[in-house]
């Protein structure tokens, strides 16, 4: 890792950002619940790392805690990491929920008036299969696509989720949205 990072379009995620706007909209086996949460988010720039000597990637670390608005109980807990690849300008999220499913979906930043939008997906049928479940989730909550949108606008940032689940014997788009500011 070196001194210098270039972290590109990353760099305005850096540091704690709070949220009370988001919504979740999930699966239940006899409907839909949307519920309402506040969140935190930290991204820290942790440097470089050079894969097969060719690759070089400037890494966020990020950490997201969800609680609901209804009771402040937390009901999500993720880890992860924002990479970005100057030469080819590949966006790169990567992160394990502790329900069993890590993802890794790739994608790329575009500025427009002084916002910077991150646009990151993969599905299942890709190569080299960027979605990841325990035995359990596949065969009861399968996730067979991811799609996260994120804007950064100056101290702001929201995003969108799609997270395509194939649960309870019907395919299920799980959502979440919120909106957060720089802390």
């Amino acid at each position: 890792m070196s001194d210098e990072v270039n972290y590109g379009p990353l760099t305005g995620l850096i540091g704690s950002w709070k949220g009370d706007r988001g919504i979740d909209v999930a699966p239940e086996k006899d409907g839909t619940e949307r519920s309402p949460y506040w969140e935190t988010i930290t991204f820290e720039a942790i440097g470089d790392v050079t894969n097969a000597k060719s690759q070089t990637l400037a890494i966020l670390r990020y950490h997201q805690e969800v609680f609901r608005k209804s009771n402040d109980e937390q009901f999500h807990d993720q880890f992860g990491y924002i990479t970005w690849d100057s030469a080819t300008g590949i966006i790169s999220h990567s992160f394990i929920i502790p329900r069993g499913v890590a993802v890794v979906a790739d994608g790329a930043a575009t500025e427009s008036d002084g916002s910077i939008t991150l646009q990151m997906d993969v599905t299942a049928e890709q190569a080299n299969d960027g979605i990841s479940q325990t035995p359990f989730m596949r065969d009861n909550a399968k996730t067979t696509s991811f799609s996260h949108t994120m804007v950064l606008d100056g101290n702001s940032l929201s995003y969108d989720m799609t997270t395509m689940l194939d649960i309870y014997g019907r395919e299920f788009k799980h959502k979440d949205k919120s909106s957060l500011t720089r802390v």
